[in-house]
């Protein structure tokens, strides 16, 4: 099975540098031209099944890449973002030091009250994965976000510690991995 993980199209807070975690924002026209582009870079592939999280612009940019109607995109709720707690909706440059830092480097620094830790993403994406392991399926699509992405592809490339972190996947950026190990970029 080869296992697709993209993140989802630019939105309006991504463009303003806020943190979005559970906030329901859709996509920006930038973030829909991202995603119709990625569609065009894979070409003809036919995706057994689409996943998201609930998130719209979750949602959009799995219907767009994987050539379906945003109905038919099966929602997880384990494949929601990172919970930014009273982070939400802050900018980048305004978090404070101790958001500032477990998100710069969570192997070293905890995550701050209301946050979600990497343990509790690292726990739900590795659930999503051993079920979706148990599927008959060729190619799969799984459309999700930058903080979540991270613990699905430290699953994928089975990181000890559970997460990818670092390089940060961008808007509609895809990486595909062919089974556990290394992935290539689309």
């Amino acid at each position: 099975m080869k296992i697709w993980i993209t993140r989802h199209g630019q939105t309006r807070l991504n463009k303003m540098r806020m943190m979005q975690g559970l906030t329901d924002e859709p996509l920006n026209e930038t973030g829909i031209r991202q995603a119709k582009e990625a569609r065009k870079r894979i070409g003809n592939v036919h995706f057994d099944a689409v996943y998201a999280s609930p998130l719209d612009r979750a949602v959009k940019t799995g219907a767009y890449i994987g050539g379906v109607k945003p109905e038919d995109v099966i929602i997880d709720q384990r494949l929601i973002e990172t919970d930014f707690g009273k982070y939400e909706k802050r900018k980048y440059y305004l978090m404070g030091p101790a958001m500032t830092l477990y998100w710069a480097c969570p192997e070293i620094f905890p995550a701050p009250d209301t946050v979600e830790t990497v343990e509790s993403m690292v726990k739900r994406s590795s659930s999503f994965l051993r079920e979706l392991e148990q599927k008959d399926y060729d190619n799969v699509l799984i459309s999700c976000h930058g903080g979540i992405i991270r613990a699905l592809c430290g699953y994928m490339m089975d990181r000890k510690n559970g997460i990818c972190w670092r390089p940060k996947a961008h808007n509609c950026e895809i990486r595909v991995f062919d089974g556990h190990g290394d992935y290539k970029t689309v």
